[in-house]
């Protein structure tokens, strides 16, 4: 058994996910020089301990894990509420720091949403599959993402919000939820737009769609961050000017270099080459996470894989989006590349979610 399931393993997530790592370990060692890599250093130490939790997760059938992510989504609820009474960094409360390490609740509780909400689901469907079109049923399950979000939105962190809602509508949608409720959402969301803009978004927040919009409204304010990074990402043409030998990196003009920023460090340093190689590997992980979802023995493997796929796929988009002025600056980090112990360990939880699916395939366990 063991052997079919590892002859099954998907391993091209793996390798997209190494490659990934590579590149961002490299641009922490530009980025992070003059702080004489202690964010490197950091992140290596994370990554070393990362790798036993993954093979762990691997050997676990994902069936049992599922069964028990209510209890640790319990655990990341409690978190959450805590971390809105921590000291405000940068703007928001949402790490609790232990000794020289910051442990960020908010992305952990991304593995335990998906694990928890597409559990209840499958219950759900259990009576029958059109049970989730039920709107009791619906709003039921509705309520296991709506409660971290709004605890998340409270820090305040709307990317990491979003991050959670583009999953979840990529679950619904493998559910086979009806059309109705994905168009009644779409015209929720158009007249709820211009409402959060006018009367609930923070002046912080507006600030950031003012700016993206025209970054020229406060070039050595607000708009400050997008403007250089966009001069970084273009003057490494095709191939950089370099590890090191970045202009904008190395003389302290972007931040933050090491999270929000690093793509801009790789454009800089690396060129479009190594920006498109990332990009790439990026759509090649999503593939294959969506893949794994088709393929998926049961329900529950799929809506888990592709509630992973939309947390890559909203992270890739957003992240490398704002650096080039496509989208509004959110502070999301890009999976795998950006500093943050959390969001790594996170990341490689997923992946070894991911792996744990596409070896226990159907064909993983009958095919010869």
């Amino acid at each position: 058994m063991k052997k079919k399931i590892i002859r099954n393993i998907e391993w091209g997530i793996l390798v997209c996910t190494i490659l990934l790592i590579a590149i961002g370990m490299v641009a922490l060692f530009s980025a992070t020089q003059s702080t004489e890599y202690e964010e490197l250093k950091k992140q290596i130490m994370w990554l070393i301990i990362s790798i036993p939790v993954m093979i762990v997760i691997i050997c676990i059938d994902y069936e049992l894990i599922a069964k028990v992510s209510p209890f640790f989504y319990v655990i990341c609820l409690i978190l959450l509420v805590a971390v809105l009474f921590t000291e405000s960094i940068n703007g928001a409360s949402s790490w609790f720091t232990v000794g020289p390490f910051s442990i960020q609740p908010s992305e952990f509780a991304k593995i335990f949403v998906i694990l928890t909400f597409s559990f209840v689901i499958t219950k759900i469907q259990a009576r029958g599959r059109d049970e989730i079109s039920r709107p009791t049923r619906l709003i039921l399950a509705l309520l296991i993402v709506a409660v971290p979000v709004f605890l998340i939105i409270k820090q305040p962190d709307y990317g990491t919000a979003l991050a959670f809602l583009v999953a979840t509508v990529l679950i619904l949608f493998v559910a086979g939820i009806k059309k109705r409720y994905i168009f009644s959402c779409i015209a929720i969301v158009i007249v709820a737009v211009p409402l959060l803009y006018f009367f609930i978004l923070p002046d912080h927040a507006k600030s950031r769609i003012d700016i993206f919009l025209n970054p020229d409204l406060d070039p050595r304010g607000a708009g400050y961050n997008v403007i250089q990074s966009k001069l970084a990402v273009g003057s490494g043409q095709l191939f950089g000017m370099g590890i090191l030998k970045g202009n904008q990196t190395q003389l302290g003009f972007l931040y933050p270099k090491s999270t929000d920023f690093i793509f801009s460090v790789i454009g800089e340093e690396m060129g479009f080459v190594a920006t498109a190689g990332i990009v790439i590997a990026y759509v090649m992980l999503i593939t294959k996470s969506i893949y794994v979802a088709k393929t998926a023995k049961d329900d529950l493997g799929a809506y888990i894989a592709m509630g992973i796929a939309g947390i890559f796929l909203f992270h890739m988009v957003e992240n490398i989006g704002m650096t080039i002025g496509l989208l509004p600056i959110t502070g999301v980090p890009l999976p795998f590349v950006s500093y943050g112990g959390s969001s790594l360990l996170t990341n490689l939880i997923l992946v070894a979610l991911l792996i744990n699916i596409s070896g226990r395939r159907q064909k993983a366990i009958f095919a010869e």
